[in-house]
């Protein structure tokens, strides 16, 4: 028989799993674009303007999809998730408007301008629409951060006749977790960014390393890189002193302890948790850097997963292995800066073919990263939807599982297919030559036809 829960929850995973994607790109892209109009405007440069048309169209695309697939996802609390939307109603829902009426309206209300008004509205406004939509995107995810994060460390509520009660929207929106998970996941979506820009760029150098346009954002996602990188491990640090504070049992199973050391925990680098005989088996270890990375001392203590009650305790093997995949592409992306500053040192960075094909490979690295932060999340919380006030388990709705699993598959069909295509378009349109993403396709028409003009009247002669 299956379980209705653990359907719903599948079903919740794929689609936030392809809608994330989105978002992530089009925040960075948003503010990349409006940099890209700045220095078109500043220095009249025009391959500025054409690296703009060009990444333009993409971000066109992904902020479409993006909309479309969280549409999909908020009608799963009603269907999916009714005692869950009961409960927590008076605080997610008032969030959720907030988003709409402040990030969702200002992306509509200026994203016709950005996308169509380049030539018939003025320079001044038009940069401020992409200004407007770039705020926007970080707008968006100070709301679903905020929300999100209320439901890892919830503050300023009571409960009253079985429903939550805002006590003080202060404390509900800025609550213990979410400026960390905020500047956290803010630098992980321009990083994201970045590095599909740098692999985009690198890409089209391997073809024409005087490809100018190329070597412009090239240049500009890898300072990007070379800035945000070692401020993403700060800023990560930071969340994980948080999450340890309040979601001591998340961190023991990331970290894959399960017995509390006394006078210093080790690191784990490697090994196999094993949630059944309450161990992890074959670790690789490193003594001391535990207490070092997460207490900030030689000597301080992590209670291990084995002190919570059984029932409490996350799945500690997928969060030890999700929480380094994240943190080893991490490192990888410091190699990537660190080979851009050196290639730059010794003025090779547009010659250096191993460098290009690294910046290539680690094109999708931040959707990966991402995807596996939020895996370390969401799974970490468990078993809780609202950490420490409901259960997963109390949240569904009473629905029938073949309805679920019917649902799950349309889902699967539809996204395979809608989300297949939009993906090859925008390969496709990565793939063209951002030189002459400026040049209206009517007067290379109208160039062409000139020219065979002329040699037939030249053949005439």
């Amino acid at each position: 028989m299956l379980d209705p829960d653990i359907l719903a929850r599948v079903q919740f995973a794929f689609t936030m799993a392809f809608h994330i994607i989105f978002p992530s790109l089009t925040i960075g892209l948003a503010s990349f674009l409006l940099v890209l109009e700045a220095m078109w405007l500043r220095t009249g440069n025009d391959t500025y303007l054409s690296l703009y048309k060009f990444w333009i169209k993409i971000f066109a695309l992904a902020f479409g999809m993006g909309v479309v697939s969280g549409i999909v996802m908020s009608y799963q609390f009603g269907t999916n998730w009714g005692p869950f939307s009961k409960l927590s109603g008076p605080v997610i829902g008032p969030l959720m408007a907030y988003e709409v009426l402040t990030a969702f309206f200002l992306e509509a209300g200026f994203l016709g301008v950005m996308l169509f008004g380049l030539n018939k509205v003025g320079p001044k406004l038009h940069i401020t629409a992409t200004a407007m939509v770039a705020i926007g995107t970080l707008f968006s995810a100070f709301w679903i951060l905020s929300a999100n994060s209320w439901m890892q460390t919830p503050a300023g509520y009571a409960i009253e006749t079985g429903r939550i009660v805002v006590e003080n929207w202060f404390d509900v929106i800025f609550n213990p977790s979410f400026p960390y998970r905020l500047v956290h996941m803010v630098l992980a979506a321009y990083l994201t960014t970045a590095f599909v820009v740098a692999g985009v760029g690198a890409w089209h150098l391997l073809r024409n390393r005087e490809n100018n346009a190329a070597r412009i954002m090239f240049s500009m996602a890898l300072w990007l890189i070379t800035i945000f990188a070692p401020l993403q491990i700060i800023a990560g640090d930071m969340h994980g002193l948080n999450t340890l504070e309040h979601q001591p049992a998340k961190v023991a199973a990331m970290e894959g302890h399960f017995e509390t050391t006394k006078g210093g925990t080790p690191l784990i680098l490697f090994g196999w948790p094993d949630m059944a005989a309450g161990e992890t088996k074959y670790a690789v270890e490193i003594p001391y850097l535990g207490s070092i990375i997460l207490t900030h001392t030689l000597d301080g203590e992590i209670r291990g997963l084995n002190e919570f009650a059984p029932e409490d305790r996350p799945n500690a093997p997928i969060l030890f292995w999700s929480f380094r995949i994240m943190v080893g592409l991490g490192t990888l992306m410091l190699l990537v800066a660190a080979g851009s500053l050196w290639a730059r040192y010794r003025k090779t960075l547009f010659d250096c073919k191993w460098l290009h094909r690294f910046a290539l490979i680690m094109g999708p690295s931040g959707f990966i990263a991402i995807l596996a932060g939020w895996i370390t999340t969401e799974v970490g919380r468990q078993p809780w939807v609202i950490y420490g006030i409901m259960r997963t388990a109390d949240a569904g709705s009473p629905i029938s599982p073949v309805a679920i699993a019917g649902s799950l598959a349309a889902f699967f069909v539809a996204y395979t297919i809608v989300f297949g295509v939009g993906t090859a378009y925008i390969l496709r349109a990565m793939r063209q030559d951002p030189r002459h993403a400026h040049i209206d396709p009517h007067e290379i028409y109208r160039a062409d036809h000139a020219n065979v003009v002329d040699h037939i009247d030249t053949s005439k002669h």
